[in-house]
């Protein structure tokens, strides 16, 4: 597949691509040619080649505007939007920090919110474009410990499917990518540290990120699991 031609004009908005899986996918495109708008928290403005680097906090209704403002008025249009954003904290829903379950649906689910409603409305004017929401196994399958996380995930995941019925005929396209453990910096801090050999490798995920952008016109993927070879871990 040559990414490069496909890529090629194509200006891709990533949210939380400081880290982890928004870093990665960021540093394909980059790679293979695109336009790239990169959004998270600490960012400065700042603009080198065909990269813009700007401040975003998600949760933050104004911060994600701006975001969406400036990407439209740098690059005119927005091609792709990937909502990478996420954070994550794990204990039993009994044992659970009241503020760590806000944390997470402001961050995961609102964020998502958010972005998808800026950055749809351009789409939808084009008549074009893709937005890829970051699911996770946890928010389709029920995982001890993950009670939080999985509200949070299981709301993208309901939002994700309403704006594929909401915007399919308007030629705006919508996936929900649901991926088993990763191996990234989501992990850093989480105690106890989770084993991460058996995971996926971040730059695999964000492989077949690159491979959904460039998939033939004719037809729509609504939803893709990609799992670690062992299953869920």
């Amino acid at each position: 597949m040559e990414e490069n031609l496909l890529l090629s004009g194509k200006t891709i908005a990533i949210t939380g691509s400081s880290r982890g899986i928004g870093r990665e996918i960021a540093s394909l495109v980059k790679n293979y040619g695109g336009n790239l708008v990169l959004g998270a928290r600490g960012n400065k403005k700042k603009l080198i080649g065909n990269v813009l680097e700007l401040p975003l906090d998600v949760t933050v209704e104004e911060s994600v505007k701006a975001f969406y403002e400036q990407a439209i008025q740098h690059f005119g249009t927005i091609d792709v939007l990937i909502n990478s954003a996420g954070v994550g904290a794990f204990s039993s829903v009994i044992d659970s920090s009241t503020e760590d379950f806000d944390r997470m649906i402001a961050v995961n689910l609102r964020g998502t919110y958010l972005a998808c409603k800026y950055f749809g409305r351009h789409m939808v004017e084009r008549k074009k474009g893709h937005i890829l929401n970051l699911v996770s196994i946890a928010g389709t399958t029920a995982l001890p410990g993950c009670g939080g996380y999985s509200a949070s995930k299981s709301g993208v995941m309901g939002l994700t499917k309403v704006l594929q019925a909401e915007l399919r005929q308007t030629g705006v396209q919508v996936t929900s990518v649901v991926p088993g453990a990763v191996s990234s910096s989501f992990w850093d801090g989480i105690e106890p540290a989770p084993h991460r050999s058996n995971m996926i490798p971040v730059e695999t995920l964000a492989k077949h990120l690159l491979y959904l952008i460039n998939q033939p016109s004719g037809a729509y993927v609504d939803e893709i699991t990609i799992m670690p070879p062992l299953g869920i871990l």
